[in-house]
């Protein structure tokens, strides 16, 4: 026990070497998942660069620098890749849902997709060719996109979110073979169940398609959720995406590239 104590301080600490100084931009980073992976970079000493919709009220120590800004709006993130110049690693961890649920798909209408794909799918493409060209140039460096498991089981809940994912998945397997000749790693981390602002959507949106007489409380849906979904039946911890999100960008990982890691619990594999 001791000697696998002692390897794993050895392996935070290249963990920390590899990325010390490193410069790393999060897309979506003010809040859960997101801000996990920048409180984790900045915990191995990389410089974080936070973009989001909205400003954050502390700044500092996590973030070296932040720029208030839309995913969607191509020359915002154009603006901002050339306000950050040379970037060793970039997150995509951005996602919303339609806020309505399926089962069928048809009890949604063909405009509550649009909205959903821009954001999940346009917004990581907008990001991608924004900082592609000059990652190629220097040849090295990582991508990271967050999807969902909704996006590999064709998740009934939210139709447009599972499709949008599944395509990100697709895209983040077709930018690592283009930029694999280049030294440029691209992967993406599948959420299972985590507690953020987004899955409480899902269950307001379920609750809400339901008669009062049979809405139950976040708690109680989310516990018979785990329960049916994850063999393990327990929540996620963004600081779980934040220590995976290191270690991908590590050189630790420098086989792994097209990849999509489920940190959910065993819920793809349990489906």
């Amino acid at each position: 026990m001791a000697k696998e104590t002692a390897k794993s301080r050895d392996t935070a600490s290249d963990l920390q070497s590899d990325l010390q100084g490193q410069k790393v931009a999060v897309f979506g980073a003010l809040r859960g998942i997101g801000r996990a992976i920048a409180e984790a970079f900045c915990a191995a000493g990389s410089k974080v660069i936070g973009f989001d919709l909205e400003s954050p009220n502390d700044p500092a120590p996590v973030f070296a620098h932040f720029v208030r800004g839309d995913i969607t709006q191509f020359d915002q993130v154009l603006e901002f890749a050339r306000l950050t110049g040379h970037v060793d690693h970039v997150v995509y961890s951005v996602g919303i849902g339609s806020g309505k649920v399926g089962f069928p798909f048809w009890r949604l209408e063909p405009g509550d997709w649009h909205r959903v794909v821009e954001v999940n799918l346009m917004g990581a493409v907008n990001v991608a060719h924004a900082f592609a060209p000059a990652m190629a140039e220097q040849k090295r460096g990582t991508f990271l996109f967050l999807v969902s498991v909704a996006g590999q089981i064709g998740s009934q809940t939210d139709p447009p979110y599972s499709a949008a994912k599944a395509a990100l998945i697709n895209f983040v397997q077709c930018a690592a073979k283009d930029l694999a000749t280049f030294g440029v790693r691209v992967n993406a981390m599948a959420p299972g169940m985590v507690q953020t602002e987004l899955n409480r959507s899902v269950w307001e949106a379920s609750q809400n398609a339901l008669p009062s007489s049979q809405r139950v409380s976040y708690d109680v849906w989310a516990n018979e959720k785990l329960s049916r979904v994850s063999p393990l039946a327990r929540w996620q911890m963004p600081s779980e995406f934040g220590a995976m999100a290191v270690f991908l960008a590590s050189d630790h990982a420098r086989s792994i590239t097209g990849q999509t890691i489920n940190i959910d619990g065993g819920q793809v594999m349990h489906s």
